[in-house]
């Protein structure tokens, strides 16, 4: 006989239902630097760019010294022509692309100092260069910088060592990262729209949650739709929304879509429409 679980948050319900519109929102989507960033959704389930370095600097008295933008690393073990990045590649464009200034100027998801690293991929070659064997690598850096909702790509070229190009774009929001959907899970948690969530996930488990680590979590990028929800939701698309699809771990989804979380503000909002 099947087991009816009390509805808080909206219900808790099977995993293929959920799974398959995740997938379906995040089928056909890359990183900016190539075909540029897809408009509609964000995937959650992608490789992690990790959280921009350095963190808000504290007072004297705190004890806590300020961020600094580190050297360039020594450059290590490196790919040939089309060969996917190496780690010493990506750790290594990674510190080259974002000088101090910059680092300083931005803020990454938690509010410190630094963008928001996203992910890094190899960059086409350039139109003269498709059949040469000798075509230098370059790769593309892809940050979000929180403090003025701005994505920033970088081309940086490995066998120089040079930023060789840059960009910056407003209204474009490429996939999110899992530094991101753990801090739109966070602040969902911690806000009180986040009361249904909470009582789902201890229905499903007898346990109380109380960090996105008890989840497995994918995510999509949220734009604003004229009338279908809240005003304060119009600025999506300019802010970097989510709306959550969580999981309990080993568990049951648990359907959250009708909340969007507003990173950029750093507020939850339930839809209306």
């Amino acid at each position: 006989m099947r087991t009816t679980v009390r509805r808080h948050l909206g219900k808790v319900v099977a995993g293929t239902a959920i799974a398959v519109a995740a997938t379906a929102v995040m089928v056909g989507i890359t990183l900016p630097g190539t075909a540029g960033a897809d408009d509609t959704g964000g995937g959650g389930t992608g490789q992690s760019a990790g959280q921009a370095a350095g963190q808000q600097q504290g007072d004297a008295a705190s004890g806590v010294r300020p961020g600094v933008v580190e050297e360039a690393p020594a450059e290590g073990a490196g790919g040939k022509g089309r060969d996917p990045l190496t780690d010493d590649e990506i750790a290594r464009v990674e510190k080259i692309a974002i000088n101090r200034q910059q680092f300083d100027a931005a803020e990454n998801v938690d509010g410190a100092r630094g963008p928001q690293r996203l992910g890094v991929e190899l960059a086409e070659p350039a139109a003269g260069e498709v059949d040469d064997p000798g075509a230098p690598r370059r790769a593309v850096v892809s940050f979000y910088d929180y403090k003025h909702d701005t994505l920033v790509t970088k081309t940086v070229n490995l066998d120089t060592g040079k930023v060789e190009g840059t960009g910056t774009q407003h209204g474009v929001q490429p996939p999110l990262s899992a530094a991101e959907q753990n801090e739109a899970a966070s602040l969902l948690i911690a806000d009180p729209l986040g009361a249904g969530l909470k009582a789902d996930f201890k229905d499903a488990t007898g346990k109380e949650l109380t960090s996105p680590d008890q989840l497995q979590l994918a995510a999509m990028v949220y734009r604003a739709v004229p009338g279908a929800e809240p005003a304060v939701l119009d600025a999506c698309g300019e802010h970097r929304c989510v709306r959550l699809l969580p999981k309990v771990r080993n568990g049951p989804w648990i359907d959250a879509r009708s909340l969007v979380v507003d990173l950029s503000t750093r507020k939850v909002t339930r839809l209306t429409g």
